[in-house]
């Protein structure tokens, strides 16, 4: 999502210039993580759809196999939907393999791409730099002394937090639930001049909510629905279909017994979304699309098997969790090049842990505790993807991540005494444990499992 968003950016501002008229070249440079990794997590790709004028929430899915093929076939492109220029991918797109970060560059991410444009006489009209720093956010290398992390317009919030201390206190001062809060935050952020009506504002909110929550249904459901092989190389086949069915079949003669049944469905859940990101269909960032997984199968398990859920429950569920991520977000990293996939499937574990305990009415204390647990046996978690590609092990390890997520939850909510670990403290935990972390482990496929399986 971040090189897409990046390069439909550049375009597009190339288009507002008047610039674009004169571009007869563009190239993209690859680097760190993003030139390790890239071919695997389909970066070269998002590159081109971006470069023709692509949004990442707006792309039709079934469109980008024709899309990406007719830019290569005919080595053409057509820059922000309206100007065609020659591109050939193997001069015009590169991959620095050998260089952590663009050369001069302020901002020290490892996911950084540079695109530049040139004229007819091969003389640069506009070059720049951007960092894909997770979750599809995107920061602009100029723009280096701006906070990379921050997520919330403070301006506009009546509840701006920085950390969860500051969020439970402020709670508790104005006797607010931790979803009430952010329900306040969102109304803020639509703004008066979009509804002036505090009611019709928080319909919006609710409806965004649910946009959001029918999406990742939607993609679960195409998960269990689908077989076959998912592309890459590896020959990694979808289980997700298979395992659905089992359940179904066993479920339909009345083999139920089992009271762990509704974690094999959690597993399915999870599986069936990364199964998807994996084969290139839509998924919703929570936080990211490696860790997109988690989140969903935390939901659907309270939506399904827990008495007494509820639209309401969903909204407290998404509101608590966004909440939690923003916490993460703006005081570690949601980027696996950063802090391996601690900030992954370890924040999204953290997310539903904290959301389930929120949809089933538990305590602000409740809240912060669950989301503490899950991140705490989260610590330490290397990102190290086979052969690149977000298949093996973070297909099995988002469900996973959503088991322990509803573990946690479990524990905080049967949990009614203090604990000693605060989650402002897991957080930099986590964050530094990241940083300590050998960039060999964080996602450059260069060390742990990517190094030591063979790829067939």
């Amino acid at each position: 999502m971040g090189p897409m968003r990046a390069s439909v950016r550049f375009v597009r501002g190339l288009a507002e210039s008047g610039a674009l008229a004169r571009v007869k070249r563009v190239r993209v440079e690859l680097y760190g993580s993003l030139a390790l990794t890239g071919r695997g997590h389909a970066t070269d790709r998002a590159v081109l759809l971006g470069l023709a004028g692509n949004e990442p929430a707006t792309i039709e899915p079934d469109s980008i196999d024709a899309t990406v093929a007719a830019i290569r076939a005919g080595k053409r492109i057509v820059l922000a939907g309206s100007h065609e220029i020659v591109f050939d991918e193997a001069s015009d797109l590169v991959w620095h393999r050998n260089a952590m970060f663009p050369p001069g560059a302020k901002t020290q991410h490892p996911n950084g791409l540079r695109l530049a444009v040139f004229d007819a006489a091969d003389a640069v009209i506009e070059e720049r730099t951007y960092f894909s720093i997770g979750g599809g956010f995107i920061v602009e290398d100029a723009a280096a002394d701006e906070p990379q992390h921050r997520v919330q317009d403070k301006g506009k919030m009546p509840y701006a937090f920085h950390s969860a201390a500051e969020l439970l206190e402020l709670a508790e001062a104005h006797g607010l639930s931790i979803a009430e809060l952010m329900l306040a935050n969102e109304c803020a952020l639509i703004g008066e001049g979009v509804a002036s009506d505090e009611t019709v504002r928080v319909s919006q909110v609710y409806a965004r909510i649910d946009a959001i929550w029918e999406t990742m249904k939607g993609c679960m459901e195409r998960g269990m629905a689908t077989e076959g092989i998912l592309p890459g190389g590896l020959n990694v086949r979808r289980r997700a279909h298979r395992l659905a069915e089992r359940l179904r079949e066993r479920e339909s003669v009345g083999k139920v017994s089992d009271p762990l049944a509704p974690l094999d469905w959690v597993t399915v859940f999870a599986m069936a979304v990364n199964e998807e990101n994996a084969a290139g269909g839509r998924v919703v960032t929570a936080p990211t699309n490696g860790a997109a997984g988690v989140v969903p199968a935390v939901a659907r398990y309270y939506e399904r098997f827990l008495e007494g859920a509820n639209d309401a429950g969903i909204h407290r569920f998404f509101l608590t969790s966004a909440a939690i991520g923003i916490l993460y977000k703006e005081n570690a990293s949601i980027s696996g090049a950063e802090v391996g996939c601690q900030g992954e499937v370890g924040v999204a574990c953290s997310m539903a842990a904290g959301g389930l305990v929120a949809a089933q009415g538990g305590t602000n204390g409740q809240i912060e505790h669950a989301a503490e647990i899950a991140m705490e046996h989260n610590l330490g978690m290397t990102c190290d993807p086979i052969g690149g590609l977000v298949q093996i092990p973070c297909i099995e390890r988002n469900a996973m991540g959503a088991a322990k997520a509803v573990h946690a939850a479990r524990l905080a909510m049967n949990e009614p005494e203090a604990h000693k670990v605060s989650l402002d403290q897991v957080i930099h935990t986590m964050y530094q444990t990241g940083l300590d972390m050998q960039s060999r482990y964080k996602e450059t496929s260069l060390a742990g499992l990517a190094l030591n399986v063979i790829e067939c």
